[in-house]
């Protein structure tokens, strides 16, 4: 049974990642192709946001488990994120845009790790289904924005007055969340307020299997890199939602099931099927096989997201501050696979770019599999 945190809790991450995939959806086409900055700026903006977003859960879960603050700050960054993406609709030039994303990816920084450290709080000893259910909300808000966005180009045009109406829209979805997120979720149950010193000696031992998947993370292309590559294929710039509505159509059916895999063998072995399937969507994308590069994509992205946050829910000691660990390596690994990805795009071509990526990405699995997974007996 889902608790009804959990619950709540879902729904405000289907409003925010509507709001998130309205933006997400068209803003490297808008970068591109409408401002004509290049695939080596929008690598440049991509990394900022990567890092924005995840460097600083690193800070915000340290200060969730040291003075045991959750709910103030799941609220706070869901407010930032709802009033900067709409101030998109207002910049021309990708350093504003970089300027803004790094913004609104803040916000999801101070919320992140500390949302994962309450849906941890509600959830039984086992926490597959939990994050499986949050992730299903999650993809689910994201295809709704992607809906949103097509349907918009579909209708209205490619206008550049277009792209920035689709901004403008998003503070809508942005502050339903807020609404949810302050009224119908409860706050973590802490029994003690404890300020001594953190011991980090047992959760040491998670650290090789999260640095594999760091690594991983840099080799793995953004999905705007994928969303660049579909149109650089022929397609037209109006159909480009469409492949993201697909992109999180998979994660959305497919989470809970991840999660209940999770629960019943481990998060080690779905991680595994993770980099596996984000192999062959690199693979299908150097064929031009774009509609399976993005299924493929998408089965990576939940299977992986999924994993890593039971692994650490079920084996942690200091919950906040490993998420906060995570999301701080991906943050590093992800801004500059980004940033490597654009350069070597731009000089040497987007075949160029994949085969580097797969050739990493091999690297990287290989290495998984001699990986012996820490002994926990009854936790995935």
């Amino acid at each position: 049974m889902i608790n009804k945190n959990i619950i709540a809790l879902g729904f405000v991450s289907f409003f925010t990642d509507m709001a998130s995939s309205m933006v997400t959806s068209v803003l490297p086409i808008y970068i591109v192709y409408v401002l004509h900055e290049g695939v080596d700026k929008l690598g440049y903006i991509v990394a900022i946001a990567t890092f924005v977003s995840y460097a600083f859960r690193l800070l915000f879960g340290y200060l969730s488990d040291r003075l045991q603050i959750v709910k103030p700050f799941v609220v706070t960054g869901y407010l930032v994120s709802a009033v900067t993406k709409p101030l998109l609709a207002f910049s021309g030039a990708w350093q504003s845009i970089a300027l803004l994303r790094g913004s609104e990816r803040m916000g999801k920084a101070i919320r992140s790790a500390t949302k994962d450290s309450l849906i941890s709080a509600y959830s039984p000893k086992k926490s597959g289904k939990s994050f499986g259910f949050h992730k299903m909300m999650d993809a689910a808000g994201e295809m709704s924005g992607a809906i949103i966005a097509f349907g918009a180009l579909y209708y209205l045009g490619k206008s550049p007055e277009v792209f920035k109406s689709i901004f403008l829209w998003t503070l809508l979805p942005g502050l339903l969340a807020v609404i949810v997120a302050l009224f119908f979720v409860q706050d973590a149950p802490y029994k003690v307020k404890s300020k001594t010193q953190l011991d980090f000696s047992t959760d040491k031992k998670l650290m090789p299997i999260l640095i594999l998947f760091f690594i991983f993370t840099f080799f793995v292309f953004n999905e705007s890199f994928f969303i660049i590559k579909a149109k650089e294929s022929g397609i037209a710039i109006t159909y480009i939602p469409l492949f993201i509505i697909l992109l999180y159509f998979v994660q959305s059916v497919s989470s809970y099931y991840f999660g209940t895999l999770i629960d019943k063998f481990s998060a080690y072995s779905v991680l595994l099927f993770s980099m596996v399937a984000g192999i062959v969507s690199m693979i299908l994308l150097y064929f031009n096989f774009v509609i399976a590069s993005f299924i493929l994509l998408g089965l990576f992205s939940v299977s992986s997201l999924n994993a890593i946050r039971a692994y650490i829910s079920n084996r942690a000691q200091n919950k906040g501050s490993l998420y906060g660990i995570f999301y701080a390596g991906v943050a590093l690994f992800g801004a500059l696979g980004a940033t490597v990805t654009g350069l070597i795009w731009k000089h040497y071509g987007e075949d160029g770019a994949i085969l580097f990526s797969l050739g990493g990405l091999l690297c990287v699995v290989i290495l998984y599999l001699f990986v012996r997974e820490p002994e926990n007996k009854g936790l995935a």
